[in-house]
């Protein structure tokens, strides 16, 4: 159990970690407002935590500090001029309703983050998809001026994406301040799979699925373009690592992982291309929920019946050795 608790204390650093590098980037583009708007998050995550574990008679631990990181992946899903409070019912929702009233940090069932960007998507789903272009900065409590569409929904709707390749690589236009800045994500994901902190089956899985059918029926004439773009806009990569590709509810073994993001890539990917659907991913991965408890289920049965069969073999070499003594 120590072991298993100190993993899982490991895994929310390295989660933090990376989350905390597409935070300083998107302090770079868009200032201190993207700042505030995550700290934030975070404040409210600890105190929805802390008073949910109270209603439910439970203490509150260390190891109950890993809602920061799922507030965290929220707060990098909004635009940094999201109202503070809409943020904070997000949250609110994410911890206490998805979270801890569906299992808890033990049993959860699916992304927190993930349930609250759709609660707010079906809310306010206007404020949520209006951006500003990167470096326009604007004041902790200024109101927004001047927003704009996602790179992403331009893309769906026009089949045009107007930014270089290097300014794709950096995170150089509008979209969610986490999503965007494509060389951290990457680095992200290879570091987080090494390091096996997320799973590496999901990931693969979700890039694949993606990936082919951006390849086997592209929305450009070039299916390299088609391949790129439908990678790196509507939050695809980002959500391959933080939401399908987290390991508290993804299946733990790799083939079953794969799958289980294979799926989700590919209903994704024909919403986008077909729906004009924005960041659909999201909405694909809460969905898949029923897929991963099952895939779950299956691990558990495979492992019961792995350990009664070492158990049997263990006991008929013991009644062997014994037979043999004996004689």
């Amino acid at each position: 159990m120590l072991k298993k608790a100190r993993k899982e204390r490991l895994i929310w650093l390295d989660i933090m970690l990376t989350l905390l590098t597409l935070e300083l980037m998107s302090y770079f583009y868009y200032g201190m407002r993207s700042v505030v708007l995550a700290g934030v998050c975070v404040a409210v995550s600890v105190a929805a935590e802390f008073i949910s574990l109270r209603i439910m008679n439970k203490k509150f631990t260390a190891d109950d500090l890993t809602c920061t990181s799922d507030a965290l992946i929220l707060a990098l899903m909004f635009p940094v001029v999201m109202d503070y409070k809409v943020a904070a019912l997000a949250v609110l929702f994410a911890i206490i309703v998805a979270k801890n009233v569906f299992g808890g940090r033990i049993n959860m069932i699916f992304s927190p983050a993930a349930a609250g960007y759709i609660f707010v998507l079906t809310s306010w789903g206007r404020q949520l998809l209006q951006y500003t272009e990167p470096y326009t900065k604007t004041g902790i409590f200024d109101h927004p001026t001047s927003l704009v569409k996602s790179a992403s929904y331009i893309f769906n709707t026009t089949r045009v994406f107007s930014h270089t390749d290097f300014e794709l690589l950096l995170g150089n236009f509008s979209g969610p301040s986490g999503s965007v800045s494509v060389l951290l994500l990457c680095v992200a994901a290879v570091v987080l799979m090494m390091r096996r902190s997320i799973s590496a089956g999901a990931f693969i899985g979700t890039i694949f699925g993606t990936g082919f059918f951006a390849i086997v029926t592209p929305v450009l004439s070039s299916r390299t373009a088609s391949l790129k773009y439908s990678l790196v806009l509507n939050m695809v990569l980002f959500s391959a690592i933080y939401i399908v590709s987290d390991v508290r509810i993804a299946p733990k073994r790799n083939y079953y992982a794969f799958f289980y993001g294979l799926f989700i890539g590919i209903i994704s990917y024909v919403l986008v291309a077909t729906g004009v659907k924005e960041n659909a991913i999201i909405i694909v991965s809460v969905l898949f929920t029923p897929i991963a408890l099952g895939f779950k289920n299956l691990e558990k049965k495979i492992e019961i019946a792995e350990k009664e069969h070492i158990e049997a073999v263990t006991a008929q070499n013991a009644d062997g050795e014994g037979a043999a003594v004996h004689e």
